[in-house]
């Protein structure tokens, strides 16, 4: 028997969900509601099939992404696109430098021992001895620093003489003879040339002293501590206890 106002196929179930509301039902089951995601107001995402589960309690972003479907992650836009993306990254205070950082400082081809020699007479004149103490350190087995520094001297990258004038070009204008001339003894440049410097350093002696004196002091002294205190500054200068003496008691050059 056909109810008034009711379709035959409505009493077939052809138009009803097994056990679910029918065709009609505007609140129909979960299976037959559209789940649209969309990046940007004018983007939309395909209806899903009834045979999704969908969990009420799952994030969206989780069920778009299990369906197939969403935005792509950003590292899958850029590698789509061909760019490369650099971040800075900071260094925490006593963190240490990266791995990669130190494995190319130690993959950095060491300087030869002449090559660290060169280095070192390019910035100053060195004497031999002081030359030699300072490339021991490098020296390998089987390297001798004496053969290095007998081919720097015949190719006129090394020379005392030169490291003597440099010396005293540096020293004359504030040091007394004696403390230049103990200099070159320390530096092992030969007697024959500390004697050549000291002879030259004597002729001009008193006029150096008067000028470091003058700077520092100017005026004669008028107390004995005065004058102590004025020869002991000459006295560590380098000069004689004559030359101290001329120039305390006002004696100039003329």
């Amino acid at each position: 028997m056909i109810r008034k106002g009711r379709s035959a196929s409505s009493t077939t179930g052809a138009g009803r969900n097994a056990g679910g509301p029918r065709d009609d039902d505007p609140f129909g089951s979960p299976s037959r509601v559209s789940s649209r995601r969309s990046a940007s107001p004018a983007a939309s995402f395909p209806e899903h099939s009834s045979s999704d589960d969908f969990d009420p309690f799952e994030s969206f972003d989780a069920h778009d992404r299990a369906a197939g479907v969403g935005p792509a992650s950003s590292s899958t836009a850029d590698a789509g696109n061909g760019e490369v993306t650099y971040t800075r990254s900071r260094r925490q205070p006593g963190e240490g430098k990266p791995a990669d950082t130190t494995s190319r400082a130690s993959q950095r081809p060491e300087r030869s021992l002449k090559g660290r020699a060169l280095g070192y007479l390019s910035r100053r004149e060195y004497s031999r001895a002081e030359l030699s103490r300072k490339l021991s350190p490098y020296a390998e087995e089987g390297e001798s620093i004496d053969t290095l520094l007998d081919s720097l001297e015949s190719e006129g990258w090394l020379s005392n003489s030169r490291f003597a004038e440099s010396l005293l070009n540096r020293r004359a204008s504030r040091m007394g003879a004696g403390r230049i001339v103990n200099e070159l003894k320390r530096h092992s440049v030969g007697q024959e040339l500390v004697e050549e410097v000291s002879a030259q350093l004597r002729e001009t002696e008193l006029a150096r002293a008067q000028a470091v004196w003058s700077k520092k002091f100017g005026t004669l002294p008028e107390t004995p501590n005065e004058r102590a205190k004025q020869a002991r500054f000459l006295a560590t200068r380098g000069f004689s206890q004559g030359i101290i003496g001329k120039i305390l008691k006002g004696i100039d050059e003329d």
